[in-house]
């Protein structure tokens, strides 16, 4: 689920020269076999642990700036002084330790005992039920902010979903490849909803929205009352219309259900379809491969990924699956689907155990429009994610808010967007009036090769590849009319965080310019 560092430097157990700490800087070293980081800020010393609470990274790889410190494997940031989380991924902060100075010598040899700072706020006097619709990253993120943020008032989680959110990007890599157990998948285990009070109900689809009376109403009839509400009901999957693909061994990707399903016909020496060259469908191709599945791919466009990423990185990323025994029939559609033999438009067939679907998703809308919120190509909001309806938010796949950078209206399906949602959607239900000005990044890890990228590239006329791409250590930066939008790294974890600090500083979105993560 990470990628492992080795722990190095010194032990500041034993003592660290003063003159070694950098006067504005940070040093990274350990306590035994822990990493930390020592900072000297303003004159100040602090310590905070050094492995990233989300996947465990190691932060003495990635980049400091400011009073901020990067992930750099999934770009988490954390704030020196405290280990505050300052933006998603991570949910939890860093562990802080005590500070002693003796002479010439300081010494970092056990942790800081005392309460953990919280930015508890008090909350307005008319919020004191929320009720939250959704079972993915951006509902547990805004429910996990809320009660770090010190709301104790009534709270409620409904998820269509019969699982509790889970790690959903896992679901297409470690956990269909057989690398990750299922227990590694929750988010948070059951005791974690009971001791935070939140009222989690399963298998619930809320079917009608009372925007005048408050009132979420499922489709049994039972009622919801809110004083504040997100929706956060994500995307569906698109289905194929032709004929066959209702089949019990065709499927799509989007919950752990849907994976259960895949894995339980996944067996060795099966044969899969994939349809579509899609992330989702990618991933998933390349974890059927890891369980001994013979893989196809059957897709319309010409290079996988070359939307995205253009023709050479899209060339690269297909000569990895061919290398890795994926068969691509590209330029090509499904026909139809008799429950063992594929048919392709052309006529060529192919033979399928199981198929499982990646062309795409589509933001569900339905419930929005039944309380008359502006919708647009998913929930029109504004940079507070507050929907057209006062009182009503909208946080992941479904939400379409004002980029801070371009201008223009975008929704952004990436899993860490999902969560930092959720996290100003908290804030701003509680009345904190923050912005959301966060900048894109999502990985995806296809045969343990991670590409990272960062920015939203909707359009770009210019590619400019820093490295070899069939080496697989590069930098493609995209732009439009000559202003960087993204950047996409494989092998390059730091190059891929200094080009996110640079495309946050090029924006008007934050005064300080160091971690634009609505901090």
């Amino acid at each position: 689920m990470g990628e492992t560092t080795a722990i190095s430097g010194p032990d500041f157990s034993e003592g660290v020269g003063l003159a070694d700490i950098p006067l504005q800087g940070t040093l990274s070293g350990r306590v035994k076999d822990e990493a930390v980081l020592l900072s000297r800020i303003d004159g100040e010393l602090f310590a905070i642990g050094g492995t990233c609470t989300h996947y465990g990274g190691q932060l003495a790889s990635g980049l400091v700036a400011g009073e901020t410190v990067r992930c750099p494997l999934h770009h988490a940031c954390f704030n020196l002084r405290t280990g505050a989380v300052l933006r998603s991924p991570a949910l939890e902060p860093l562990d802080r330790w005590r500070v002693e100075v003796e002479g010439p010598l300081v010494f970092v040899r056990e942790r800081d005992q005392a309460p953990e700072p919280t930015e508890a706020v008090a909350a307005p006097s008319d919020v004191r039920s929320i009720v939250l619709v959704g079972g993915g990253g951006a509902a547990f993120s805004c429910a996990h902010s809320l009660r770090r943020l010190g709301y104790d008032g009534r709270m409620t989680v409904v998820s269509q979903d019969g699982d509790p959110p889970c790690d959903r990007p896992n679901l297409s890599k470690d956990y269909l490849a057989g690398t990750a157990p299922e227990a590694w998948i929750p988010l948070r285990d059951e005791a974690y909803y009971r001791d935070q009070s939140i009222d989690l109900r399963l298998g619930i689809e809320i079917r009608a929205i009372d925007a005048a009376r408050r009132t979420a109403i499922s489709g049994s009839g039972e009622a919801f009352p809110f004083d504040r509400l997100l929706l956060a009901t994500g995307s569906e999957p698109v289905t194929l219309a032709a004929p066959g693909f209702d089949r019990p061994n065709v499927h799509t990707l989007r919950s752990l259900a849907d994976a259960r399903r895949i894995i339980a016909q996944a067996q060795s020496g099966a044969r899969a379809v994939v349809i579509g060259s899609s992330f989702i469908g990618l991933e998933a191709a390349a974890a059927l491969r890891a369980r001994g599945v013979e893989v196809a791919v059957i897709s319309n466009d010409v290079i996988p990924f070359a939307r995205t990423f253009g023709p050479e990185v899209g060339g690269f990323l297909q000569k990895l699956h061919e290398e890795n025994g994926v068969l691509f029939h590209l330029a090509r559609t499904a026909f139809e689907f008799d429950g063992r033999t594929l048919t392709l438009d052309n006529g060529d067939t192919l033979e399928a155990d199981l198929i499982v679907v990646g062309i795409g998703v589509r933001p569900r809308t339905s419930l929005a429009k039944s309380a008359n919120i502006s919708v647009e190509d998913g929930l029109l909001v504004n940079e507070y994610l507050e929907t057209s309806v006062p009182g009503i938010y909208a946080a992941g796949d479904i939400a379409r808010y004002p980029d801070a950078r371009s201008g223009r209206p975008v929704r952004v399906e990436h899993w860490v967007t999902a969560l930092e949602q959720g996290r100003i959607a908290a804030a701003n239900m509680l009345g904190l009036g923050r912005r959301f000005t966060h900048l894109p990044f999502f990985w995806s890890e296809q045969y343990g090769v991670a590409i990272r990228y960062v920015g939203h590239a909707l359009r770009w006329d210019e590619i400019r590849i820093d490295g070899d791409v069939q080496s697989g250590a590069f930098t493609a930066r995209y732009f439009e009319a000559g202003e960087l939008r993204a950047s996409a790294s494989i092998g390059r974890d730091r190059e891929n965080l200094e080009d996110e600090l640079l495309l946050e500083s090029v924006s008007q979105c934050s005064e300080d310019k160091t971690c634009r993560g609505n901090e």
